[in-house]
This record gives C-alpha cells, sequence and structure tokens, in this order.
C-alpha cells in the first residue's frame, strides 16, 4: 500500500465519529431540543392532573361562618326577623352564630332575643325573650354555588306559636339568602398565574358530584378539567 493510500485512510478514520458518540452539530441541536421537550412533559404533567377526578375542595367551618355573618348576619352581626336596631320595644333577631356539624349535617347555633311591647311615654311595656336556636340544614351545590336546603330550625328546649314563628322564618331566610361561590372560589385558584410562566392555565369543565358534612368543614366532590395553553 502507497504512503498516499495510508494518508487517505487515517483522514477518514479521523472524520469518522467514534461509536455512541454523537458530532458536536448534532450534540448542539440535542441540547436545544432538550429543554422543549422537558416543557412539553411539564405541560403534559400540568394538563393530566388538571383532568381531576376525585379532587376534593375542603370548606372549612370558620369560612362558612363568614359567610353567614357577611350575606345573612348583615347588621351589627344581627339577623332582624322583625324591627330595625332602631326599635327598642319591638324587635326580633338571632345573633352568634356559631357553624359546626351533626349527623351529617350542617349545625349553627345562635342566640334569639326578641320583644313586643308598646311605648309607653319612653318604656317598653310588654313581654320579651331570649333562648338558643340550632340550625340544621343539608348543603348542596347548584348553578355554581353551595346552597342550604331542608333547613330545619328548632328552639332549644322551648315551644310554642311564637317560637314555631320565628323557626319558620328563620329557615326560609337561610333556604333564600345563603350561597357560597365554589365556582368563582375554584377558578381563582385553579386558573391562578405563575410568575414567569409561558402558559396560561383555564378551567373548562367543572361539576361538583357530591357534597358532604364532616366534624371539620364542608367537603366537595369536584371533576373538573384543566386546560393549559
Amino acid at each position: 500500500m502507497s504512503t498516499q493510500e495510508l494518508a487517505q485512510r487515517g483522514t477518514e478514520r479521523k472524520a469518522q465519529p467514534t461509536a455512541g458518540v454523537r458530532p458536536r452539530s448534532q450534540l448542539r441541536r440535542a441540547i436545544i431540543r432538550l429543554p422543549m421537550i422537558l416543557l412539553g412533559l411539564i405541560l403534559c404533567g400540568l394538563l393530566s392532573q388538571g383532568l381531576a377526578s376525585g379532587a376534593e375542595l375542603v370548606i372549612h367551618f370558620t369560612t362558612v361562618q363568614r359567610a353567614l355573618a357577611r350575606q345573612v348576619f348583615t347588621q351589627d352581626g344581627r339577623k332582624y326577623l322583625r324591627g330595625t336596631p332602631a326599635a327598642k320595644c319591638s324587635y326580633a333577631y338571632l345573633q352568634d352564630p356559631k357553624v359546626g356539624a351533626d349527623g351529617g349535617l350542617l349545625n349553627v347555633q345562635a342566640r334569639f332575643s326578641g320583644r313586643s311591647a308598646l311605648n309607653v311615654f319612653g318604656v317598653c311595656v310588654g313581654l320579651g325573650d331570649a333562648f338558643d336556636i340550632s340550625i340544621h340544614a343539608l348543603p348542596y351545590y347548584q348553578d355554581g354555588f353551595l346552597k342550604l336546603k331542608n333547613v330545619r330550625v328548632e328552639g332549644k328546649g322551648r315551644d310554642g306559636f311564637y317560637i314555631r314563628r320565628v323557626c319558620a322564618a328563620m329557615a326560609r331566610s337561610l333556604q333564600t339568602q345563603f350561597s357560597y361561590r365554589v365556582l368563582d372560589e375554584a377558578k381563582t385558584i385553579l386558573e391562578r398565574k405563575e410568575e414567569g410562566a409561558g402558559y396560561v392555565k383555564e378551567l373548562a369543565r367543572f361539576q361538583v358530584p357530591a357534597v358532604w358534612v364532616t366534624s371539620e368543614a364542608v367537603v366537595l366532590s369536584l371533576d373538573f378539567a384543566l386546560v393549559v395553553k
């Protein structure tokens, strides 16, 4: 073999990459593509997590109690069934609601105060009464809101025509006035934008198959789809 042929073969060997080692140009392309592949995997992971079935939203009783104070017990922490804060001799109201659980139902304990009297020269002449009441209700989800149904209000250890009227009025008020914006809260939590994130999240489907009460909270079973764009 001539000296020229040996030199040509040596050049070809240098040009051929070693087995298992990429040429530098291919290596650069792989390094550039790798972050995009990782981002794709991250987004797929986020999307798969967003298609959530069996997730739960837990609303603690302290939150329910604040919602009651904001929506129902609106006048100096009171819910007036008759009269106003300015009425000194004729009024009926509930105050000091405490939210808990009883037998799988939401339970609200409150204090009733009432008076039916005449104002005679600045003095209230007539009877008044005060007693504790217990409210039981079943929370349910409808049209984006947590609401109450099957509301039962009882005077603890008390009965009579007047007390039954008070309890019936309170039951109607709770069923119509109380609502918690579950869908809005879920959108705020799930669609919150991460700082520096190059994508947005959109809640595409939101359903609540079941609602139940534990010893500390109202729990909603969620079925939702979260789309990442």
